[in-house]
């Protein structure tokens, strides 16, 4: 038998499974989690309520399943916890359950290679299901038509023959083996791509508009030491990954706490993008975070749990365009929103004091006062740069 999240059709549709639906006594706790994280099923409880349960045969698909998330039956029931899980509360399950991500990671988790161990797999579980949260968005997000127009027998205009893992670990790679269609009409010849994955991110740019000043971090980078830089720390803006079913809005602000231990206020988006689309999986959703950045905002943070060694520094707008006019700044990101913020900052400025698009005050100022002080009033409050 099995019950609660596993016995939703999506997971159903994903694991290959039919049944017949019977009734199981009981209230379910937790849950949000099933299917995305180790620990992440419901508890059952007492209770008068029915639960969903179906008695099914066991697939192959469902026995791989089981065996990546170590799932054992209680009571006879699979796809309940044994114990309390992280964050239980008794809120239930179907509020929060994000069942399309959950049926996507399952259905990616039984597509890998058979032979690649459970255990590994399991190991791996935050990143897949990052990765897997990724392609939902960029399956669903709005585009701008720009391929070629001819189309193959699935409607696409490119096709993947095969997708194997041949690297996997915190990140992975994979090779690809696709077809797509020409400008000059017809399609390709089998192509031989390989991509390293890692999921999407968030790079948010802190910036106080009252002191005209941002927030950069330093961090030691080993692309830079790969390639045999000299100088592997790199001015930087906050970022981070963007956590299964998490918003990359709200994954930006988690970080500004964990990497530089401030609050931000209101966020204005500014271009998302591919940074190395040739080789690179990875998209970028870029923030301006409005943040109160008075003299000593700046110090040292990160998570020692992910061996983080994060320097902040204050640097006025003005100074940052001379870092990005003289080629100290060197990472990617952090330059699109050097330049972004001064193209549009006094536009900024203008909603915030009007309060346009919901801004509210400035991290802990009013946004009236924005008129008052202007930055050259704050001259002698200069940023560390």
């Amino acid at each position: 038998m099995i019950a609660g999240p596993l016995a939703h059709p999506e997971m159903m549709a994903a694991l290959n499974l039919r049944g017949e639906p019977c009734r199981l006594s009981g209230r379910l706790i937790g849950g949000a989690r099933a299917g995305i994280a180790l620990n992440g099923w419901p508890r059952r409880l007492p209770g008068a309520e029915d639960i969903p349960a179906l008695r099914v045969e066991w697939t192959a698909e469902l026995c791989r399943y089981a065996e990546i998330f170590d799932l054992t039956a209680q009571d006879g029931v699979l796809g309940l916890g044994a114990g309390p899980a992280a964050g239980d509360e008794d809120t239930g399950q179907e509020r929060d359950w994000n069942p399309q991500l959950a049926a996507a990671m399952a259905a990616w988790l039984v597509g890998l290679d058979i032979g690649m161990a459970a255990e590994r797999i399991r190991a791996r579980l935050p990143s897949v299901a990052g990765w897997v949260a990724s392609r939902l968005r960029g399956e669903s997000e709005p585009q701008t038509p720009l391929g070629p127009t001819t189309l193959g027998p699935g409607g696409g205009a490119w096709e993947l023959l095969s997708r194997s893992e041949p690297y996997a670990h915190f990140f992975s790679v994979e090779s690809l083996r696709l077809r797509h269609s020409l400008n000059s009409g017809g399609w390709s010849d089998p192509l031989e791509r390989a991509v390293f994955v890692s999921g999407d991110a968030t790079v948010l740019l802190p910036w106080d508009p009252v002191r005209d000043r941002v927030l950069l971090i330093d961090q030691f980078r080993a692309g830079p030491a790969a390639r045999g830089d000299r100088e592997p720390w790199l001015y930087e803006a906050i970022a981070g990954r963007v956590d299964a079913g998490e918003a990359p809005e709200a994954a930006a602000r988690r970080e500004a706490v964990e990497e530089a231990g401030i609050a931000i206020g209101q966020v204005f988006s500014a271009p998302a993008h591919y940074p190395s689309p040739g080789a690179v999986a990875e998209f970028l959703y870029l923030y301006i975070g409005i943040a109160d950045l008075p003299d000593g905002a700046a110090g040292i943070a990160g998570l020692a749990s992910e061996d983080e060694d994060i320097r902040s520094h204050l640097v006025s707008r003005s100074a940052l365009m001379d870092m990005v006019d003289s080629g100290r700044i060197r990472n990617g990101p952090l330059l699109v929103l050097a330049l972004w913020l001064d193209r549009h900052a006094d536009r900024l400025r203008a909603e915030l004091e009007t309060g346009a698009n919901g801004a509210g005050p400035v991290a802990g100022q009013g946004a009236g006062q924005l008129a008052g002080q202007g930055a050259g009033q704050l001259a002698g409050q200069g940023a560390a740069i």
